[in-house]
């Protein structure tokens, strides 16, 4: 019998049993088979299947990983080949064999979901080895995706975030009035499509005209022998109308849609993947005041269903849109406005928007001959009050 020179199958495959499933979790039996079939006959000494998952981090020429999964199985190739005297087995010619493999995942808490980042990753594979006589082995693998289940409706993801925060804004050293900034959200935990609500109330008695915005933001943590990178990325923003001087603004459920993300990672030790809703002003010529709210991005998405932390909640959402704020003075307004120029530029926009003006920004024009006087107070008419001198005697 002819051997062939390479001693090489020539299929040798690894497939799942399920290829239209795209991600597996914790205690699910994940299956497949090794495909073999030789052009002209070769020997084969053993076939080994292995399943691996680990985080890995590298960064400068360090790295670090965690394993999380490990998995041996050696396949009894006695059971379709026929060995001969030295203890190979023979893959005969234009025959296709199929060996059979499975494993149960670990239970949940032991597995992280997959992830792949710029600086690491959470990797899973099966792998398959062949080894031949005097002849480096073979190997071939396919990876598969665990996504870890994370439910929105715990209590303490169910549970409002609120914060507040404020800054003193100078001007050349000199003190230029403050702003600031009071949120909050319902609730921590949304999923992809879901709209965060946002209550808020910014205030403004500095000189500048400010914006406020949100926008929701990723976090990526990679740690290598207890030194941790950062890494932020804003992902979508929503912005208000610009707030002048001596004013305040609410927002009352603004919302911002949740894109498609990456659920938050848990129960990594050298990557964490964290999501944050970031409220903050623009500032002119100054840093942005920035508040952040925690969020939990989950694959089981939000129920509805009513609980005592979701009814103080809404109770709690009813009392703060009940806020209102006094109506502006015009003469506060008329001080706060003076400027040098007939035209001066007040706000630069942050987004850099392509069409801003020349000299960019939002400016207001002040007549030359000077402010106009204020409006005539108030006055109440009652429409059901009649004119005197238009009584109609009564018989």
């Amino acid at each position: 019998m002819v051997l062939s020179s390479a001693n090489r199958p020539r299929v040798f495959r690894l497939l799942f049993s399920d290829p239209s499933r795209t991600f597996y979790c914790s205690g699910d039996k994940l299956s497949g088979f090794v495909q073999l079939e030789a052009g002209p006959p070769c020997r084969l000494t053993s076939l080994r299947v292995t399943a691996a998952g680990c985080a890995r981090v590298e960064n400068r020429g360090r790295s670090q990983e965690v394993e999380y999964l490990k998995y041996e199985e050696d396949i009894r190739l006695e059971e379709f080949l026929s060995p001969d005297s030295d203890g190979c087995f023979l893959l005969p010619a234009g025959k296709s064999f199929s060996f059979q493999f499975g494993f149960e995942l670990p239970p949940p808490g032991r597995l992280v979901s997959s992830f792949k980042g710029k600086f690491g990753s959470v990797r899973y594979y099966v792998r398959a080895e062949l080894q031949r006589p005097s002849q480096q082995a073979l190997q071939c693998e396919q990876e598969f995706e665990v996504e870890e289940p994370l439910d929105v409706n715990q209590p303490d993801l169910l549970a409002p975030a609120a914060a507040s925060k404020q800054k003193k804004v100078t001007c050349m050293f000199i003190p230029d009035g403050q702003v600031s900034i009071s949120a909050r959200i319902d609730r921590k935990g949304f999923c992809e499509g879901e709209e965060i609500n946002i209550n808020a109330k910014f205030e403004n008695t500095c000189s500048r005209i400010v914006v406020p915005k949100a926008a929701i933001i990723a976090k990526h943590s990679y740690s290598i022998n207890n030194q941790t990178k950062v890494m932020r990325q804003k992902l979508t923003a929503v912005r208000g109308n610009p707030i002048i001087s001596g004013m305040c603004d609410m927002w009352q459920g603004r919302t911002i849609r949740v894109p498609k993300l990456r659920p938050t990672l848990l129960g990594c030790d050298i990557i964490k993947v964290d999501y944050a809703l970031m409220i903050y002003l623009h500032i002119p010529g100054s840093e942005k005041l920035i508040l952040e709210l925690p969020l939990v991005i989950g694959t089981i998405p939000f129920s509805g269903v009513g609980s005592r932390t979701s009814s103080m909640s809404s109770q709690a959402s009813s009392s703060w849109a009940s806020i209102r704020s006094a109506p502006p003075s015009y003469s506060n307004i008329a001080r706060d406005l003076k400027v040098d120029g007939p035209r001066t530029p007040l706000l630069h926009d942050y987004d850099g928007a392509e069409d801003d003006d020349e000299d960019g920004g939002l400016f207001m024009t002040i007549s030359a001959a000077g402010y106009p006087p204020p409006p005539p107070a108030y006055s109440e008419v009652d429409k059901d009050a009649v004119d005197p001198r238009q009584a109609v005697p009564v018989f």
